[in-house]
């Protein structure tokens, strides 16, 4: 959604206008003219829609947008509907940005498995106010002892840690012994150097943060350059990222996996970290036999394709593990940055 948008806000900026957003009650006054205006809206000129999520009790909103939610839910739209809303929109326009508006009751009501967290005070507020639902541990939390997690464990009743991908497999067995709650391990995706998530390169850069934007180099900020050698330029935010030879297949620009010169390496050199991949399918037996419960895939800014593809093959695996077949996934390091992959601390602290 954040790329979707800042995309928008550049392409009026670039066209020297302001952007206009327009804002329409779901369901109202029935699903079916709601539809109809949503689609028409983008033609109409709206560059942004905010589309509303009619609640029964919307006392932070004027009349207007009272009524319109009262007539909408007398119509019988709910949440489901809403979100079907979008997903029809969408066959037929993949650019014009969409920002939901309502109350959290809804999507509370709607249903919520669990809370993710890594923040200690947000963990304390869920905890007093939604006790009934399950607390995980993000791994942007840092939590890698077994004095650490217990601690979120006995103070905010976290169910699940999210383990930082700096730990091998014996010492995820013996955390896992000493600790109340499940275990999540990342399993496959990118490998940055950064403390968990936490990277503020491209917002040094770019203003939007990796962490709270969801967007690691925002293609709003990306460009290509060809040069007069044939050679191709990737930049960011005006910045140079790395130079591809002619032919040679060109990456999308994250800066940390980019290429640079310096006083003592002009040739350019992957001066943070090489395009590599995180690919523990060969050790997930080891991993479900020391406890692991849950398997995280990184897939941040990823296709539809990479997702359904990885997502399926590991589920695929998991369960031929657990039935005693054998598994196979070779095919996965198709899909790998640079099509190059390590198992990182998982296998030994050597890794580097």
């Amino acid at each position: 959604m954040t790329t979707r948008i800042t995309a928008r806000f550049v392409a009026c900026a670039a066209a020297n206008r302001p952007a206009l957003v327009t804002f329409v009650m779901a369901g109202d006054p029935d699903l079916a003219t709601a539809q109809a205006i949503l689609a028409a809206l983008p033609a109409a000129g709206a560059d942004i829609i905010e589309l509303g999520m009619p609640f029964s009790d919307p006392m932070a909103d004027g009349p207007g947008i009272q009524m319109a939610g009262q007539r909408a839910l007398a119509a019988g739209q709910t949440l489901k509907k809403t979100l079907a809303m979008v997903a029809e929109f969408r066959k037929s326009d993949h650019a014009t940005p969409i920002v939901l508006m309502g109350y959290y009751n809804p999507i509370y009501s709607f249903g919520v498995d669990a809370f993710i967290v890594a923040d200690m005070g947000v963990a304390d507020y869920i905890a007093r106010t939604h006790p009934a639902v399950r607390l995980h541990l993000s791994v942007q939390a840092a939590a890698s002892s077994p004095e650490a997690i217990r601690y979120y464990c006995e103070h905010f009743g976290v169910k699940r840690v999210v383990l930082p991908r700096i730990l091998t497999i014996p010492e995820i067995r013996q955390i896992r012994r000493e600790i109340p709650c499940e275990i999540e391990t990342f399993i496959f995706g990118n490998h940055g150097l950064m403390v968990e998530g936490r990277c503020s390169l491209t917002n040094y850069l770019t203003g939007q943060s990796t962490n709270m934007d969801g967007v690691c180099s925002p293609a709003s900020d990306v460009e290509y350059r060809r040069d007069a050698d044939g050679s191709m330029s990737s930049t960011l935010a005006g910045f140079t990222i790395d130079r591809f030879a002619a032919g040679e297949m060109a990456g999308y620009p994250t800066i940390c996996k980019g290429r640079y010169t310096a006083p003592h390496r002009p040739e350019g050199y992957y001066a943070f970290e090489e395009p590599i991949s995180l690919n523990l399918s060969r050790l997930l037996p080891e991993l479900i036999d020391a406890g692991v419960h849950a398997f995280k895939i990184e897939g941040r800014q990823r296709s539809k394709s990479y997702v359904r593809s990885v997502v399926s093959a590991f589920r695929k695996a998991v369960d031929d593990i657990r039935a005693g077949r054998e598994a196979n996934i070779a095919d996965l390091v198709a899909l790998t940055e640079g099509q190059k992959q390590t198992q990182g601390a998982f296998e030994t602290k050597k890794w580097r």
